[in-house]
């Protein structure tokens, strides 16, 4: 026959005492479960406020350049010059904790460029991406080895800038075809201070279903991607404009440069 349970002698059990251990690790036992989940909520919260944008184009379009301009940072002639062979990253931070988190692809054809593509498009995707181009007017970069002046035309630029989206389009189609939310996908025709009286063609040039060379390409991206999953904008902007007496004055650029930003805020909610 089995005996009783007796307290050990010299021993009270204090039933306040155990209840507050109890409830101290439930606490605890919260405490660590909200702190476990931390990084998801916040990434969460981050992509809400502060979406990623990727920033694509070939080199010497002026994506840094342009990047520094919306982030409100002083513009580094040396590397807007020479260009970049590493992704940079630029944060800009607006009023009610809300801004972008832009990550500037570089446009060099070399294997930095093609593991920023992949962590960009796959290993962690955007929210959006900012495509740049100059209509034509990209600064010719040097082969690396190579010195002296670099040379080319319009045509070779135009056609550089179609090899180049052919590529980053395959990335933007993978993409999101297996996101369950749409994709966004701005193309900022850039260095319009250049072209300032032909803007109209400009846009035409790089609208989608305007038959040219560029939309078609557009129009496999979203054959490739799904229509309704893509919504596909043209924006002309520049980086920095000129005096009042020139074709493009630093009002208008701020105009155009303003314009991005709110068609920026629109697709990632933000107004």
């Amino acid at each position: 026959m089995n005996e009783p349970i007796r307290p050990t002698p010299g021993r009270r059990i204090d039933l306040a005492t155990a209840g507050r251990a109890v409830l101290s690790t439930g606490a605890a036992a919260s405490a660590i479960g909200a702190l476990s989940n931390a990084p998801e909520r916040i990434a969460h919260l981050l992509s809400g406020r502060y979406p990623v944008v990727a920033v694509t184009g070939m080199t010497g379009v002026g994506k840094t350049r342009l990047v520094d301009r919306l982030v409100r940072r002083q513009i580094n002639e040396a590397t807007a010059e020479v260009g970049s062979a590493t992704m940079e990253r630029r944060t800009r931070r607006a009023s009610g904790l809300r801004g972008f988190r832009f990550k500037v692809v570089p446009g060099e054809n070399a294997a930095t460029r093609l593991g920023a593509l992949d962590e960009v498009f796959h290993d962690e995707p955007v929210d959006g991406i900012l495509h740049v181009v100059s209509y034509g007017h990209a600064t010719p970069r040097r082969t690396a080895g190579t010195t002296g002046r670099a040379e080319a035309t319009r045509e070779e630029q135009l056609a550089a800038e179609l090899e180049d989206f052919g590529i980053t389009s395959h990335r933007i189609a993978s993409m999101a075809v297996r996101r369950s939310n749409p994709t966004w996908l701005v193309i900022a025709v850039t260095k319009a201070d250049l072209f300032a009286d032909e803007l109209d063609e400009a846009i035409e040039y790089y609208s989608p279903g305007s038959g040219s060379p560029f939309a078609a390409k557009l129009d496999d991206l979203r054959a490739l991607s799904g229509a309704a999953k893509l919504s596909i904008d043209v924006l002309p902007v520049c980086a920095q404009g000129g005096d009042k007496r020139s074709a493009m004055p630093e009002k208008k650029c701020a105009s155009l440069i303003a314009a991005l930003e709110t068609r920026l805020g629109q697709l990632s909610g933000h107004v």
